[in-house]
């Protein structure tokens, strides 16, 4: 029976409790059993709510091989912490238990000294050393070295026989990968294919030469696209040569995929950082939210001195100043609507140039009716509570209009962001919410004061 989130987590908590007793009492055993009768998700979970002297008594109790699944469910800043006072030989064994992908990601975040010495003491770091020289966001960064390859003139036989021999070693078994004599990537052979086949028969006559692939500099958000787009459990990873360096997992392209959203998510609030949480340092969070606030305020400020310029009128008819955030706040929401709109399309690769003109178009029009709709409510509010009908023609026209500029201009900013190379998510909002506050002002009053004397 499957437990809900929170009666798990109540359940992690629990363990995390009953393990930092039994170490207070010098029951090592029953502490170790508490961690390793768990799944190794799990408890990696159960080890993150323990405090830090806790962990630090209990990882060394751990076993070689738990020890190395431990730190691969872990996230990257509390792996490192956990070793940094671990012995570098028993450290280096860790390491070669791990994945080597794993491996290379926590001996990339090490102090150089100290993965210099890993390496020389590890007994694989030929697995891991080719993976270090790409940047953690690129496909190189995200691969393992751990692949299964055959030559093409290997039979269907062979390549189960040799399944069989190297299968408990090999971490990736949904493909088998076919190379030339160079080890150029020439074909993919699928499992079921393989065991329906004749055993002689060669396992270039039931390969796949067309083989989705991607390079080993590619961004990590492509490979996520590729992946998704072709619904691939795992890709090769080949380098300019079209050699086979590296296979991609679809379990590493699912953290990719989090990593994205969140960092999208957090962008599209003005949060620089994807790493916070509400548990970060606070001066953490100040220097990841700060900027985007002062950023905000002065848009605000240049709302408030288009606002200046109408003082003589607002001071004459103090109804106007009831409906401005209305006008204003519309705008912004009917933006904040086509950049999340614009921001996935873009993140998702589904954004051509030349299929700029429609879509604005076809967003103007949007605009356009929402307006409408918006501006005829509000309007009729607006007569309703006021009794006066130059004031609800301004309030539905300025609607009109403030949501007609909203859905141009959340369009046209995440564009223009992208074709800069800046971050669409992170920066669209703040501009879009500084046209729409100017905007809806400068609409308003300037409606306003055509027909003053008669509000």
């Amino acid at each position: 029976m499957t437990q809900s989130t929170a009666e798990q987590r109540e359940n992690i908590y629990a363990i995390a409790q009953e393990i930092t007793q039994a170490l207070r009492r010098n029951d090592t055993a029953e502490a170790v059993r508490l961690l390793t009768d768990l799944h190794y998700a799990d408890q990696a979970d159960v080890f993150d709510a323990l405090d830090d002297e806790t962990q630090d008594r209990l990882i060394p109790l751990l076993d070689i091989s738990t020890t190395a699944d431990l730190l691969e469910e872990l996230e990257e800043a509390d792996a490192v912490e956990a070793v940094e006072d671990m012995p570098t030989e028993r450290l280096a064994d860790v390491l070669d238990e791990m994945e080597p992908d794993e491996a290379a990601d926590l001996l990339g975040d090490l102090p150089p000294e100290q993965a210099s010495a890993l390496l020389e003491e590890m007994e694989d770091s030929d697995e891991v050393l080719p993976l270090l020289k790409y940047p953690d966001d690129t496909a190189g960064g995200l691969m393992t070295t751990s692949f299964i390859a055959l030559r093409r003139g290997t039979t269907a036989q062979e390549a189960i026989e040799y399944l069989r021999a190297v299968g408990p070693d090999v971490d990736v078994p949904y493909y088998l990968y076919v190379e030339d004599e160079t080890d150029r990537l020439i074909g993919i052979v699928g499992m079921r294919e393989l065991v329906v086949a004749a055993p002689e028969t060669p396992i270039e006559r039931i390969m796949d030469p067309d083989v989705i692939y991607v390079r080993a500099d590619e961004d990590q958000e492509e490979v996520a696209r590729v992946m998704t787009r072709y619904d691939l459990t795992a890709i090769p990873v080949v380098d300019d040569d079209m050699r086979l360096i590296g296979v991609i997992t679809y379990d590493d392209i699912l953290d990719v995929v989090e990593d994205e959203v969140t960092e999208d998510i957090y962008h599209m609030a003005n949060v620089s950082d994807a790493e916070l949480t509400p548990e970060s340092p606070v001066w953490q969070q100040v220097r990841g939210r700060l900027p985007w606030l002062l950023v905000n305020t002065g848009t605000a400020a240049f709302a408030s001195w288009v606002v200046s310029h109408y003082e003589s009128t607002i001071s004459e008819v103090a109804a106007l100043a009831i409906f401005q955030s209305i006008v204003t706040g519309q705008g912004g929401n009917a933006g904040s609507q086509n950049v999340a709109m614009m921001v996935r399309t873009i993140a998702l690769g589904d954004l051509e140039s030349r299929q700029m003109l429609p879509i604005l178009y076809r967003q103007a029009l949007v605009g356009l009716i929402q307006g409408l709709a918006v501006g005829a409510v509000v309007g009729v509010g607006a007569y309703l509570w006021r009794g006066n009908p130059y004031l609800a023609l301004v309030v539905g026209l300025a609607l009109v209009g403030n949501l007609f500029i909203g859905g141009l201009i959340g369009t046209l900013v995440p564009s223009v962001l992208k074709w800069l190379k800046l971050d669409p998510a992170l920066a669209s909002s703040v501009f879009v919410t500084a046209v729409t506050d100017a905007g809806g002002f400068f609409i308003y009053y300037t409606l306003a004061g055509l027909v003053l004397r008669h509000l």
